[in-house]
């Protein structure tokens, strides 16, 4: 029978270890691994380099595989006890641009500390919990359990192709009885929660065309078709005076059966100016988690320094649509095709470019992966009860592994919550999100496997 060491055993081990936690982000946050710049390649490649030699230096068989988009993902195995179950760690190295450094109050690619929260960019998405499952596998570097597999993405941010191209290629890579998928968190820091619900998306272009040339709007503003107000019109079309997305055909009045989002927490959490107020005829849960939203995430149109008195000929607009599960993308896609074309007036010519699609995910939650791992947070958190919550934004390789694995279980967890400002400049992470974290995946480790 395997000796299991105890939750609190296994706390003062991952205390023991933040110092060298915190030494680990320092140096992965210093790495600027946008993988999309180019100008960056030298510190993807140093940042997955760093990540290959500490996962071998824990004893995984590692290996780097450059992926089809260019992305270097580092996927290893470390055998357990014979006839024990797997787990597998996920998360990613590679982040978002800073954007301008003027913005951030530190260097982004510095970590520095400040009122007790450590920031950087990737300090929280998801560098923070790359350092979380180092932390977790040097606490039971020798109370192992369980066979374990690391799988450490490099372009998650710019979509992930590559990574979802080497589960479809080489699936034994990712064999596995439990993953964890550490780019996720909290609803609030100490509060422990697993993500079940993940929507998906379908982005889409979407041109007007209404005449050959621009035209002036003096001489011509009346009767001249206007493409620029014509789109308007269409967009408006897509959202009631409460917020509600309502594309005809599209189910929109789901419900969250999970933790509740109150409106003053929403609020805070994404920083909504004094008087405006918070959307939609459900909650912020019903709202961000089960039901399907449709977002103008950029446009084509002359700018307001550049603009001339002149009816806009042509113009587009990139839409990012959430769905929830029970959604799929190809029908979502065609009645968002149709409710446009009737919606958007007066003739003109419309044209739609499919961009990106990603199906919705739903964890199953009653197998025996999930209640060690609830318990194992209930006992790192000193609490009685999880939270399961919802997120809005989509991770596609979820469906993607269970589609290669339907038998794995999958579960989402990490050190992000609302004041991580992830993607956002001055991101940060709570050190103690980084413990729990690595405390509940150490309790993990070292008792899914015993007997």
């Amino acid at each position: 029978m395997t000796t299991v060491p105890s939750a609190d055993a296994l706390s003062s081990s991952v205390s023991d270890l933040m110092d060298r936690a915190h030494g680990d982000l320092a140096t992965l946050v210093s790495f600027a691994s946008v993988h999309l710049d180019s100008s960056k390649a030298d510190a993807s490649a140093a940042s997955a380099a760093w990540v290959r030699d500490a996962f071998a230096e824990l004893g995984f068989d590692v290996e780097v595989i450059v992926t089809s988009d260019g992305s270097s993902a580092i996927v290893g195995h470390r055998a357990g006890p014979e006839g024990s179950p797997t787990v597998a760690l996920y998360s990613h190295h590679d982040v978002q641009p800073a954007g301008e450094d003027a913005l951030w109050s530190s260097p982004p690619f510095e970590l520095t500390e400040r009122d007790g929260r450590w920031y950087g960019r990737g300090s929280a998405d998801c560098k923070g919990n790359v350092v979380s499952h180092l932390t977790a596998l040097r606490a039971v570097a020798n109370d192992l359990s369980c066979h374990v597999r690391i799988i450490i993405e490099g372009s998650e941010e710019a979509g992930g192709e590559g990574l979802d191209d080497l589960v479809k290629q080489r699936p034994e890579l990712f064999a596995a009885d439990l993953i964890l998928i550490g780019d996720a968190g909290n609803v609030a820091a100490g509060l422990p929660t697993l993500t079940t619900s993940l929507r998906g998306v379908v982005n889409v272009k979407v041109t007007v065309l209404a005449l050959e040339t621009a035209v002036h709007s003096g001489a011509a503003g009346g009767p001249t078709p206007d493409a620029m107000a014509a789109l308007v019109a269409g967009l408006a079309s897509l959202r009631n005076e409460r917020g509600d997305t309502v594309i005809e055909g599209v189910e929109n009045t789901q419900e969250w059966g999970g933790v509740t989002y109150s409106d003053e927490q929403f609020r805070t959490d994404v920083g909504a100016l004094d008087g405006t107020e918070i959307l939609g005829s459900g909650s912020p849960a019903d709202m961000a988690w089960a039901r399907p939203a449709v977002t103008v995430i950029g446009m084509d149109a002359p700018n307001t320094a550049d603009c001339a008195a002149a009816i806009i000929p042509q113009a587009s607009a990139m839409l990012n649509l959430r769905i929830p599960p029970g959604t799929e993308p190809q029908p979502t896609y065609d009645a968002l095709v149709a409710h446009l074309r009737k919606h958007i007036p007066w003739g003109v010519r419309v044209e739609f470019e499919p961009d990106a699609f990603g199906r919705p995910f739903r964890a199953a939650t009653d197998g025996p992966g999930y209640t060690a791992l609830t318990d194992a947070m209930k006992s790192a958190y000193g609490v009685d009860g999880v939270f399961y919550a919802g997120q809005g934004g989509s991770i596609p390789l979820c469906t993607v592994l269970a589609e290669a694995h339907p038998d794995a279980e999958i579960a989402l967890l990490g050190v992000e919550e609302p004041r991580c400002h992830i993607h956002a400049p001055n991101e940060s992470v709570d050190p103690e999100e980084i413990r729990r974290t690595a405390l509940t995946e150490a309790i993990v480790l070292a008792s899914l496997g015993a007997s």
